[in-house]
C-alpha cells in the first residue's frame, strides 16, 4: 500500500489571506515531502472563494521549489475546461519543470457552477463526452504529428511544445463513479482513482468491485493502479474525534451546497451555511462521518486502512480538506506519518 496527500487551500473564513493559505498549504506538501508518502494531489477550481486552485500546474510548478522528490499530481483537473493543445503543452512544460515528477489526475467536474462560466450550458453528460474526446488527444500530441477531427475540437497536424521530459508522458490516473469511467480508463491503459465522496465501506467496497469487473474484461492487459480517496482523522479521546468529524461535516455540506448550485454567491463565497441546514443534513452530519470517514482513534484508522488494502487498493490518498485549523492538521498528518503508515511498509 502507497500514500498520498490530497490537499487543497480551503477558505472557510472570509479573514483568511491568501497568502498564509498558500503558507499553510505549503508547510502541509512539505510535511508529505519528508514522509514516505508518494505523491501530493492538487485539483482545480474557478470563481468558489472556497477551494483555492485556478490552475494546478501553476501551483506544482511553484511545489517544486519547496519539495525534494515528491511525485506531484493534479487531482484532480477539469478537462472539459481545457483545449487538447493548450492542456497537452502545459502538462509538458510542467512535467520538464518538475524534473519528471508530474502524474495526471483528470475528471470531468462536478460543479454545475462551473460549468455554468466557462462552458454555458454543458452539463454533466456533455462534460463527460467532452473529456472521452480530449483525453486519448494528449498522448497522441506529446508524440507528436497529431490532427484531430472531433466533435468539440478539430485542429491540423500538432505537436505539443514543449514534449514531456518522461518518455510516455505523465501517469494518467481517472477519477472513475460509474462502469463506463472504470472502462473508459482501462481500456486506455490509465489508473483509476475513486472516492466514496461522504458515504462509507459500502461506496469503497462497490466502487472496488467495479474496478476488478472491468478489468477482468482487458485481461492481456498489464493491471493499472487503483488508488482510493477520502478524508481521515485521528483523535486521542472522543472529544477530539468528535471534533475531527465536525471539521469533515462542515466540509461535506459546504461540498453540497457549492454541488446544488442554489445559493446567493457574492465575492465568489456563497451565503454562509446557518446551524440550522447543517443539523438538518443527516446525510452528512459528525455522526455519519464518524461512521463513513476514516475517523477514530489510531487503531481504527489503522484497521480502516487495512480494510482497503484488502480490498486490493493500491494507494490510499488521505484528503486532509476540512474545516480543522492548519495547526490541528499537521498535528493529525505527523501522527499517520509516524503511526500509521510504518504499519504498511515493506
Amino acid at each position: 500500500m502507497k500514500f498520498s496527500l490530497f490537499v487543497h487551500m480551503i477558505r472557510d473564513n472570509p479573514e483568511q489571506s491568501y497568502t498564509k493559505l498558500y503558507e499553510d498549504f505549503i508547510s502541509l506538501c512539505q510535511m508529505a515531502d519528508e514522509s514516505d508518502m508518494r505523491a501530493i494531489w492538487t485539483g482545480e477550481h474557478h470563481a468558489m472563494n472556497y477551494a483555492i486552485a485556478p490552475n494546478p500546474f501553476i501551483t506544482i510548478t511553484d511545489l517544486c521549489r519547496y519539495t525534494k522528490k515528491i511525485q506531484l499530481g493534479t487531482g484532480t483537473l477539469i478537462v472539459p475546461f481545457w483545449h487538447p493543445l493548450k492542456l497537452a503543452g502545459e502538462a509538458a512544460m510542467t512535467d520538464v519543470l518538475s524534473n519528471g515528477r508530474l502524474e495526471l489526475g483528470l475528471a470531468r467536474g462536478a460543479y454545475l457552477y462551473e460549468y455554468d462560466r466557462l462552458v454555458p450550458g454543458m452539463d454533466a453528460m456533455e462534460a463527460g463526452l467532452r473529456m472521452r474526446e480530449i483525453v486519448p488527444t494528449l498522448q497522441k500530441l506529446w508524440k507528436g504529428d497529431y490532427a484531430h477531427k472531433g466533435t468539440y475540437f478539430q485542429f491540423p497536424s500538432s505537436t505539443s511544445i514543449p514534449k514531456p521530459l518522461q518518455p510516455n508522458g505523465p501517469p494518467i490516473w481517472v477519477a472513475s463513479r460509474d462502469p463506463n469511467s472504470f472502462e473508459f480508463a482501462i481500456a486506455n491503459d490509465w489508473h483509476v482513482q475513486v472516492t466514496p465522496l461522504w458515504k462509507g465501506l459500502e461506496e469503497i467496497t462497490r466502487l472496488k468491485k467495479i474496478f476488478d469487473e472491468t478489468y477482468v474484461q482487458y485481461p492481456k492487459k498489464p493491471k493499472p493502479l487503483s488508488m482510493m480517496l477520502n478524508h481521515c482523522y485521528i483523535g486521542n479521546n472522543d472529544e477530539d474525534i468528535q471534533k475531527g468529524a465536525i471539521a469533515v461535516s462542515k466540509f461535506y455540506n459546504n461540498f453540497g451546497a457549492w454541488f446544488k448550485n442554489d445559493r446567493s454567491v457574492t465575492q465568489g463565497s456563497i451565503d454562509p451555511l446557518t446551524q440550522e441546514e447543517l443539523d438538518n443534513n443527516k446525510m452528512c452530519s459528525p455522526q455519519e462521518m464518524r461512521k463513513n470517514q476514516n475517523i477514530g482513534t489510531l487503531q481504527e484508522v489503522i484497521d480502516n486502512v487495512k480494510r482497503y488494502e484488502d480490498l486490493g487498493f493500491d494507494e490510499y490518498s488521505l484528503w486532509i480538506d476540512s474545516h480543522l485549523s492548519v495547526e490541528d492538521k499537521k498535528v493529525f498528518l505527523s501522527r499517520f506519518i509516524d503511526e500509521v503508515m510504518p504499519k504498511f511498509s515493506s
